[in-house]
């Protein structure tokens, strides 16, 4: 019966197939390319920084408290949490109903109120949702070919000259650097002269305080002009920092840095690097947006780090070790391999 008032009606039957072709050629063109489907389940992840702290301190001090609080938010569906040194992270996954704006406001208002009962050392904890497509969809691999060129340096080129060109890519969130490195005074202290003068390493940390800062100094007027005064009051090179005076002893003596340690430009943080086939390098992740064409991204960065390399320092080159997009092309390449088999049977 159905296939009857087709078969009598041809020219009915043929505009219904056209307008069945044309609805799929407009889908196929507004189509999103992602490796995996958007997928955003409702999770607010909450990580907090102590400083020097062991994992025992930071599950005490800091987890635990933040975790009494936020066990009140409603429609908690799971709540985890880990203890590291010097950090702490909790991950809460609310039930699929949950609003994920709502309950991320929740927790942030929770954590608030828990703040005032952590160590003042305690960073401020950090609350973000925590999204589906936060996953670097390729990682480049900046590194020196001779290995004359340290991670260091690696790290320092890469966040002034290639992050922004990259994040200017159109279809690109943000890029993160891996095994980043960053430039930091390195104070070291040696204990025997520290306990030979009667100090502490606190009040170092006091002098350091106290003494390397840059205030407001306000300004000089006169009858015809008005000069703004600038108070040099950071210290800058290791010298300056050696000279920085720790005490001063009741017959006048000055004790300074120089006395007890030594000061240094090196790492911020010593304990992680990357290396790249044996030679020092930096990971450069791409993260795309949501709603970006994967393809598309990939290509476009591919051609940015090209139009980037000429320039790079004698010695420095990259690859492109991890790259996701292969994947959705394939699959693409698969699908365009079933409908023509399936067109030609």
């Amino acid at each position: 019966m159905f296939t009857d008032f087709f078969i009598k009606r041809p020219v009915f039957s043929a505009v219904c197939s056209i307008l069945i072709v044309l609805v799929g050629l407009v889908g196929y063109t507004r189509l999103p390319v992602k490796e995996f489907p958007s997928i955003d389940p409702p999770v607010v992840s909450v990580s907090t920084t102590y400083p020097g702290a062991n994992p025992r301190t930071v599950e005490t001090e800091v987890t635990e408290i933040l975790e009494a609080q936020i066990n009140g938010v409603e429609g908690i569906k799971t709540l985890t949490s880990e203890s590291r040194e010097s950090v702490s992270s909790i991950t809460v996954q609310f039930d699929l109903d949950r609003d994920i704006d709502i309950a991320a406001q929740e927790v942030r208002s929770r954590v608030a109120q828990a703040v005032g009962q952590l160590p003042d050392e305690v960073e401020s904890p950090v609350v973000r949702k925590r999204s589906g497509d936060a996953s670097p969809i390729m990682w480049f691999s900046l590194y020196s070919e001779d290995g004359s060129i340290s991670n260091l340096e690696l790290s320092d080129y890469a966040d002034r000259f290639v992050v922004d060109a990259l994040e200017t890519v159109p279809g690109v969130s943000n890029i993160i650097i891996g095994g980043e490195r960053r430039y930091a005074m390195r104070l070291w202290i040696d204990p025997q002269r520290l306990a030979a003068r009667n100090l502490t390493i606190l009040e170092v940390e006091d002098a350091l305080r106290r003494e390397n800062v840059e205030l407001p100094s306000g300004r000089v007027e006169g009858d015809a002009t008005e000069y703004p005064v600038r108070t040099l009051g950071q210290l800058q090179t290791p010298a300056e920092y050696e000279n920085l005076v720790v005490r001063t002893t009741p017959n006048g003596t000055q004790i300074r840095l120089k006395d007890i340690g030594r000061a240094e430009i090196g790492a911020e943080d010593e304990r992680s690097f990357v290396r790249f086939k044996g030679k020092p390098a930096v990971g450069l992740g791409i993260v795309k947006l949501s709603t970006a064409n994967i393809l598309e991204v990939a290509a476009a960065v591919k051609a940015k780090m090209e139009q980037l390399s000429p320039n790079f320092p004698e010695g420095m080159t990259y690859q492109l070790p991890v790259d996701s997009s292969e994947f959705v092309q394939l699959a693409i390449d698969e699908v365009w391999g079933a409908l023509y088999l399936a067109t030609i049977l």
